[in-house]
């Protein structure tokens, strides 16, 4: 894996810190701000022709990347500003609920996502223990199955297989959020046969906020007719015409005018993710976390989520006497991490988080610092960021941040 390491250089921030939060922001490429000159120099340069010369189609050229990185189809990913946006337009495809109105997912689902599901009055919500319980929820009621790929809060990896053949048997539809795995953990939407899939690129993808994306399978693309629709969604749309019709495929799932300039630094990230390979960064990542694991049971320190591979996403969560003031200290000895609350924990108050940190929310499941390294991370920074962690917890010195407010 030492050829990985040549990466380092195209990620400027690992020259400052060492950098374990790539399961919230990932570290920067180089390359994104280069991209996003380049956004302002077309703009500035080239002014209303740019839509033609290439903005207009970025909401499905760069969909086609994801797809060869996920093993989408051509067409078949269109992008969004976010997986609410994209959730919520899967949502409105099903206006006319009648009996078929319930939906079941994970209590460990990701808050965004389960707060839209919860606001829809004709919707019932059954929110289950595991991924074993949605397989024995799901019956002919069922609409959709909203579900994470991974869980953002403990880094588990879901059976998504056996619970699209039970949505499938009982005529529901499967939406996979992708968040937490896409860049990090091989799949292949195809395979998987789910109907629709979500995310964005904000983490293992290292393309930045404002590009989330949606999947919709082909052959219900065809049919459905989203009502959450806008003019990128029209067959013709500079024909302005004042009656719908639907594009074909997957752009009938588009809305508004896309945003560019997130478009722009996106690319950057899924040019390196490509380049190297999502096969070979999950290597890596299984090695890096298998170290993390074996360094905090030397410590004496509990690793709260999965131990074996096959469920382990990219991400250790390590449970500790105070989850926000060790991180805090750690970030102040320049690991930069992060943390979730115990289940039933309020956390701690905070100032307003940053734009794209709306996951801060807690949900089911023991919470704790996670530690997400990333393919250019080394060795040596896991080592150093587990002797840190270790002399934070035996020495107390989290203590004094007690009261303090929670921060990245």
């Amino acid at each position: 894996m030492d050829e990985l390491l040549a990466y380092r250089d195209r990620f400027p921030i690992l020259r400052d810190c060492v950098y374990l939060i790539n399961h919230s922001l990932a570290a920067m490429p180089a390359a994104a701000e280069e991209r996003l000159l380049e956004y302002a120099r077309m703009w500035r340069e080239r002014g209303i022709r740019s839509w033609g010369e290439g903005w207009w189609d970025m909401s499905v050229s760069v969909g086609d990347q994801l797809g060869r990185i996920m093993g989408a189809p051509p067409g078949s990913i269109v992008m969004h500003q976010n997986v609410t946006i994209a959730e919520a337009v899967v949502l409105s495809c099903f206006p006319r609920l009648g009996a078929r109105n319930r939906v079941v997912y994970e209590e460990a689902n990701f808050p965004s996502v389960r707060y839209l599901y919860e606001a829809q009055p004709q919707l019932e919500v059954v929110a289950v223990e595991d991924d074993r319980a949605i397989v024995d929820a799901i019956d002919e009621r069922t609409l959709l199955v909203p579900i994470s790929h991974v869980l953002y809060k403990n880094a588990e990896i879901q059976d998504v297989e056996a619970i699209v053949a039970r949505a499938h048997d009982a005529g529901a539809h499967v939406v996979l959020d992708c968040y937490q795995s896409a860049g990090v953990v091989p799949f292949d939407l195809t395979g998987l046969g789910v109907d629709f899939a979500v995310g964005g690129s904000v983490k293992w993808l290292c393309g930045g906020p404002g590009a989330g994306w949606l999947y919709v399978r082909p052959d219900l693309a065809e049919r459905l007719e989203p009502t959450l629709v806008g003019w990128q969604g029209h067959a013709r749309p500079f024909a302005f015409e004042p009656e719908l019709e639907y594009a074909a495929g997957a752009r009938r799932f588009l809305t508004g005018t896309p945003n560019v300039p997130a478009l722009y630094a996106a690319t950057a990230g899924y040019d390196v993710i490509e380049e190297v390979g999502v096969p070979r960064i999950r290597e890596r990542s299984l090695a890096l976390t298998q170290l993390l694991i074996d360094g905090c049971d030397a410590a004496g320190l509990e690793v709260v989520s999965p131990r074996e591979a096959d469920r382990r996403g990219g991400t250790v969560v390590v449970s500790t006497p105070d989850h926000a003031g060790v991180h805090r200290e750690l970030g102040e000895r320049g690991v930069i991490c992060d943390f979730r609350p115990d289940s039933g924990q309020e956390a701690p108050a905070a100032t307003p988080p940053a734009p794209g940190r709306e996951d801060r929310a807690a949900s089911g499941g023991a919470g704790g610092v996670r530690l997400g390294p990333h393919f250019f991370n080394t060795e040596d920074e896991v080592r150093r960021a587990l002797a840190e962690l270790a002399d934070i917890v035996e020495s107390g010195a989290y203590e004094r941040h007690a009261g303090a407010a929670a921060r990245y």
